[in-house]
């Protein structure tokens, strides 16, 4: 924010510095989507639920391990509390819900689109990314530097999303994805440990459903 209690140096100052971090921080977008072709990670993911009829706002928190590579593949084990598995092979979706002992399979291209999945596995290059989103820098906080993705299809159930990255010395890398839906449901992940580029077993985008298990194909 700009500050107007002292001379005029200070606020043209202020106009300047904004500029710079809003290009640093498309810049590093970019630099994420080129160099990281592949990630591992540690995730804590909070879901909070708008207030409604007087009623406090109400969360939720699970965490686990995301892998994922470019282009269309990443695999999210959730952990606690309740042990579940998201696996994109590049054509399919898949959901395997343990307690329930039950798989939805879906076809991948119907349900990513514009979702959050587009920053870890759009095609390395920000066009890919430029074409379901609109892209804009946002304020530096938390000290990381801050992207806001908009989608271009209204319809969607994703209003916004922020990402949050910073520069490490082995690269550029995804620290926080901040989601808001349609109905004003936010979902904040926070990645840590977050391996660059890791060799990945040939097997880790395949999903065999357990024996007994009910699918559902949609």
């Amino acid at each position: 924010m700009l500050n107007r209690r002292h001379i005029v140096l200070l606020p043209l100052a202020g106009l300047v510095a904004p500029i710079v971090r809003a290009q640093d921080a498309l810049d590093l977008l970019a630099r994420f989507m080129k160099e990281v072709r592949s990630g591992r990670a540690r995730f804590t993911q909070v879901v909070t639920s708008p207030a409604r009829a007087g009623q406090p706002p109400r969360s939720r928190t699970s965490s686990g391990e995301l892998v994922f590579q470019r282009p269309g593949r990443f695999r999210f084990a959730y952990q606690k509390p309740f042990e579940q598995l998201m696996v994109a092979d590049g054509q399919t979706l898949w959901l395997h819900d343990v307690d329930l002992q039950q798989v939805t399979a879906r076809r991948q291209a119907q349900v990513l689109g514009s979702t959050p999945a587009a920053l870890l596995t759009a095609a390395a290059d920000l066009q890919a990314l430029q074409a379901d989103f609109v892209l804009e820098a946002l304020p530096e906080r938390e000290q990381l530097q801050w992207v806001r993705a908009n989608p271009r299809v209204a319809e969607g159930q994703v209003r916004a999303v922020q990402a949050g990255l910073r520069e490490t010395p082995q690269g550029p890398v995804l620290a926080v994805i901040d989601i808001e839906d349609g109905l004003g449901q936010r979902s904040v992940l926070r990645l840590t440990d977050f391996a660059i580029n890791p060799v990945l077993p040939a097997d880790t985008f395949v999903f065999r459903p357990p024996a007994g298990v009910d699918i559902i194909r949609s």
